[in-house]
């Protein structure tokens, strides 16, 4: 599976979001009623709209992008290392910004690049995309996908790829980590507790740090479809200050 792809082509990448505000009574007015709208498709008759507030971070038009993490597999004198990076802070601007020109350098530097994410063409993709437009930053070539031809796209999508062209629905990495025996670190958080983790507890490193790891369990996971051996945790390196 997927012989054609050179691993070492592969930019890997998971993003974190949450609600631009930290509660609903700080959003303004105008927009209050546009997530009443949104969030009346899903919450139960018992729920308001700012009982259900913290899911605003999961829809680009309401949340914000807190932490980029992305990552490379290193190949060397046939030695599998695994290299991170991370582009986090308040300022989604600058966060954008720094991964934007990140990525158009290293794009410019090999043009067989390709983006990879779990979920990515239905979440991080497009995700990144529309916050890059709304905050007036031009959208590098491997994200600006309209009007290409499919064999043009450069997006990987670790989910996608295990459905086979079936229409099964969500697959989590926490799953499929777990069906191919891909030890990942035991973690204090989960996806549902990014929000508050950022706006209680101020505490954007721990986000960054499981941010991370989920991009290596994507990069482990793909390792696996193409029955590669994994990268061992010794040589896992983080570059990013924190």
């Amino acid at each position: 599976m997927l012989d054609h792809i050179k691993i070492e082509n592969i930019l890997f990448l998971d993003v974190e979001t949450v609600p631009q505000y930290e509660n609903f009574e700080l959003v303004p007015d105008n927009f209050k009623e546009f997530w009443d709208k949104k969030s009346s498709y899903f919450r139960n008759e018992d729920q308001s709209a700012s009982d259900v507030y913290q899911r605003a971070g999961i829809y680009s038009e309401f949340g914000k992008i807190i932490c980029i993490s992305v990552g490379i597999i290193i190949n060397k004198d046939g030695k599998k290392s695994f290299r991170l990076k991370s582009f986090y802070g308040d300022d989604e601007r600058a966060v954008l910004t720094e991964f934007m020109e990140m990525l158009e350098k290293y794009h410019a530097s090999n043009s067989d690049l390709q983006l990879c994410a779990h979920n990515g063409k239905e979440f991080d993709f497009p995700y990144i995309a529309r916050r890059m437009l709304i905050n007036g930053i031009k959208l590098p070539g491997l994200l600006d996908i309209a009007g290409k031809k499919p064999w043009e796209v450069m997006l990987l999508d670790t989910m996608e790829l295990w459905k086979f062209g079936d229409y099964k629905n969500y697959t989590s990495l926490n799953l499929l980590t777990q069906i191919f025996n891909i030890p990942t670190p035991k973690d204090d958080i989960d996806g549902s507790m990014v929000a508050e983790v950022y706006w209680k507890d101020k505490d954007l490193i721990r986000i960054v740090r499981y941010c991370e790891k989920d991009v290596l369990a994507i990069a482990q996971l793909l390792l696996k479809y193409k029955r590669k051996g994994l990268i061992e945790e010794e040589n896992v390196e983080s570059t990013t200050e924190k």
